[in-house]
């Protein structure tokens, strides 16, 4: 691992006590990242912190070495309960809460602290026991603890640190109303400490920082790039109908160990999937679909390098570590640019060096021009040659690659037609029974009327001048 993202700042520098320090060492941490290195003097100082940063860059372990500090140096409120939370961090993915879980039960191995994961998904009545049993971190998704929180499984008065992780995605997924409800039952803001890390501090982050932290100090690790410095980027202008073909070949020509694939949907993922894996990969899909028990298992398997590619959709976009990610493919370019920033964070993390490819077809090739213009720059685009679009073994039951991956136009079935109705329909008209009714008089035009009257001498009634409409005066106003 390259040490070049640290800073000449030592954990060892920062006052902490010795139940951290000792976990900080089993970790292997000496020197602090940027933003550790700009958050953590303010925060373990009692300061409300709002931070932007690079994902990848430390954010986790600055948040949670500032809440352990804030617990292990002030008491608890009086009265408090054990099934009354002193620390609360809040994530946006079930996935993000998992890994900020496991690195806090490695930071905090030696402080004592009981710590829960509550998120939905799984293990309803089991993390309803954890909560009772007593918990000073709890850590889990807003839906999750809002449901808890209301049954009155724990309560909330007692919060001492509030931390929101990834605060712009809670924007993204909808979130924001369940945060501003248990935001607005915690004690108030200068009675804790509030601390808010985002990849990207956008204004309306901002503006919910201010409105429910104590004066937080805005922290920006600014950068050259907004993506990694390690990331290598690259892009492929292509045909709907070469992206499958295109993946195969540059995975045949890369070892492909550790490879995340990205789609916009989840019928496009199974169908990569389904391409890949008849064609002699190890593949498997990471969507929302999959059940948080499998998505567990896939993710175990990923990271320790039993399965070797993963299709995703943004599901695991946010909140993955996995170390050593050799290779991203954006195989749909993501429509928001933040996405894509947070879809190529997945690799080059922590110093790392890893490629970000990204296939630009006639689909999605339109959010190009404003991903170059968010990261203020260019991708390279690498040349298309024909040794990187093999011939493919087609999956059984799916049709020949097209838009996306989709079925293409030429092998549609043409859809069959309706049967014809035993009995036809009583034509417009017809009663129940099928009469038709006796066709009605024919009508004589005007001119002939006339000319017959000429040709008898009959009297035409003279047509009288057209009613007209009493005129009603509008009432004098005053």
């Amino acid at each position: 691992m390259s040490t070049q993202h640290l800073t000449d700042r030592r954990f060892s520098d920062l006052d902490l006590p010795e139940p951290l320090l000792h976990g900080v060492r089993d970790l292997g941490f000496d020197y602090c990242t940027p933003i550790q290195a700009a958050a953590l003097p303010l925060a373990l100082a009692g300061h409300d912190v709002a931070g932007q940063a690079q994902t990848g860059t430390g954010k986790t372990a600055a948040f949670l070495l500032a809440a352990f500090n804030h617990l292990l140096t002030r008491p608890a409120a009086p009265g408090r309960r054990p099934d009354q939370p002193r620390v609360v961090i809040l994530a946006p993915t079930r996935e993000l809460a998992i890994q900020i879980h496991k690195d806090a039960e490695m930071l905090g191995a030696h402080t004592g602290l009981r710590q829960v994961l509550v998120y939905g998904g799984t293990g309803y009545e089991s993390q309803r026991r954890a909560l009772e049993q007593g918990v000073d971190v709890l850590v889990g998704t807003p839906g999750r603890m809002i449901d808890y929180f209301k049954q009155h499984v724990f309560g909330l008065d007692a919060v001492q640190v509030m931390v929101l992780d990834e605060a712009d995605r809670m924007f993204d997924l909808g979130f924001i109303k369940d945060i501003r409800y248990l935001l607005r039952r915690m004690p108030p803001p200068d009675q804790r400490l509030g601390m808010l890390f985002s990849a990207t501090l956008s204004y309306r982050v901002t503006e919910l920082a201010y409105e429910h932290m104590n004066n937080p100090q805005l922290i920006k690790i600014e950068s050259e790039r907004i993506t990694a410095e390690r990331v290598t980027e690259r892009i492929y202008h292509t045909a709907n109908e070469e992206k499958i073909p295109l993946l195969v070949g540059l995975l045949r020509h890369m070892d492909p160990r550790r490879s995340l694939v990205f789609t916009n949907t989840k019928g496009a993922a199974e169908r990569v999937r389904a391409w890949l894996a008849t064609n002699g990969f190890s593949v498997e899909v990471l969507s929302g679909d999959v059940p948080q028990t499998k998505r567990q298992h896939l993710l175990r398997e990923f990271q320790e390098g039993r399965l070797p590619i993963l299709v995703a959709t943004d599901v695991a976009a946010r909140g993955l570590h996995i170390p050593d990610v050799s290779h991203v493919f954006n195989f749909d370019l993501p429509q928001d640019s933040e996405d894509y920033v947070h879809r190529i964070g997945r690799t080059a993390r922590a110093g790392a060096s890893g490629d970000a490819i990204s296939f630009a077809c006639e689909e999605y090739a339109f959010s190009l021009m404003d991903i170059e213009q968010y990261i203020g720059h260019k991708i390279p685009v690498e040349r298309l040659g024909d040794d990187l679009l093999p011939e493919l073994q087609r999956p059984e039951g799916l049709a020949a690659y097209g838009r996306g991956g989709r079925p293409s136009r030429r092998d549609a079935r043409p859809p069959a037609r309706r049967p014809e109705r035993a009995r036809r329909r009583p034509e417009a008209g017809a009663d129940k029974a099928g009469h038709q009714p006796p066709p009605p008089a024919p009508v004589a035009s005007p001119t002939a009327v006339k000319a017959e009257s000429a040709h008898t001498g009959a009297q035409q009634p003279k047509r009288g001048p057209l009613p007209r409409f009493k005129h009603r005066e509008k009432p004098a106003i005053g």
